[in-house]
């Protein structure tokens, strides 16, 4: 095992990556990494703070300074600031576009590259987020890139905030999730793309059945001997 026996999910918001990773960590039987819940957390904290209004070098000298800690497995990652677990407290939509913001410092992302890279060092680890196969990651031996079309992931956005906002427009988490793409594929650091190598699904006509089939075929395929 090294650092290489890592799958990345990589894509814009609302694409499916979390479900994915989870899924196909638990039929691999290999550990999951949800790198934004660390973003979460660190942007929960920001907001805690006032700093939200900061500039990238007074956020990231304020990430450095916080102990984060992650613990992944099948089901999850399980996120702590310090003693304290902040898995429970990060789902909120206003968590959601603290992360979104801090996320595009490169001060802020470089804080928490060195987090993500010790996770990995243990392998067998499927990792999902923005930068995991560009960026964090560049020689995991088997990288996806999971996309869909704008209108389709909105839907799939409302669908799932709806239940707890019966007032949500769809119109409204379409401009939504257009301004988080626009944010993370025009940041100065690590920029959402594809990595050269990434296997591309667009799973806009795909079923979640039908997308996991795909990458557990193709992860049996590649690490024979880990499975």
């Amino acid at each position: 095992m090294g650092p290489k026996d890592i799958i990345t999910i990589d894509g814009p918001s609302a694409a499916g990556k979390t479900t994915l990773a989870r899924e196909l960590s638990k039929r691999l039987g290999w550990s999951f990494l949800d790198t934004g819940s660390i973003y979460r957390a660190v942007g929960l904290a920001a907001m805690g703070k006032g700093l939200m209004g900061e500039p990238g070098p007074v956020l990231g000298g304020f990430v450095r300074g916080l102990d984060v800690s992650v613990k992944p497995s099948p089901e999850g990652s399980r996120v702590f600031l310090g003693e304290k677990e902040m898995t429970g407290e990060i789902r909120g939509e206003d968590v959601s576009k603290a992360a979104s913001k801090i996320s595009g410092y490169p001060e802020v992302r470089e804080a928490l590259a060195d987090i993500q890279v010790r996770v990995g060092e243990a392998g067998r680890l499927v990792t999902e987020g923005r930068d995991q196969g560009t960026y964090i990651f560049p020689d995991a031996r088997l990288k996806f890139f999971l996309t869909a079309s704008t209108e389709e992931r909105a839907r799939r956005r409302f669908l799932e905030l709806s239940v707890k906002d019966p007032t949500l427009r769809q119109e409204d988490v379409l401009h939504r999730v257009r301004e988080r793409d626009y944010a993370d594929e025009s940041r100065a650091a690590a920029p959402l793309k594809p990595a050269k190598d990434a296997v591309i699904i667009d799973s806009t006509e795909l079923s979640q059945d039908e997308v996991l089939a795909i990458m557990e075929r193709m992860a049996r395929e590649r690490f024979p001997e880990l499975l």
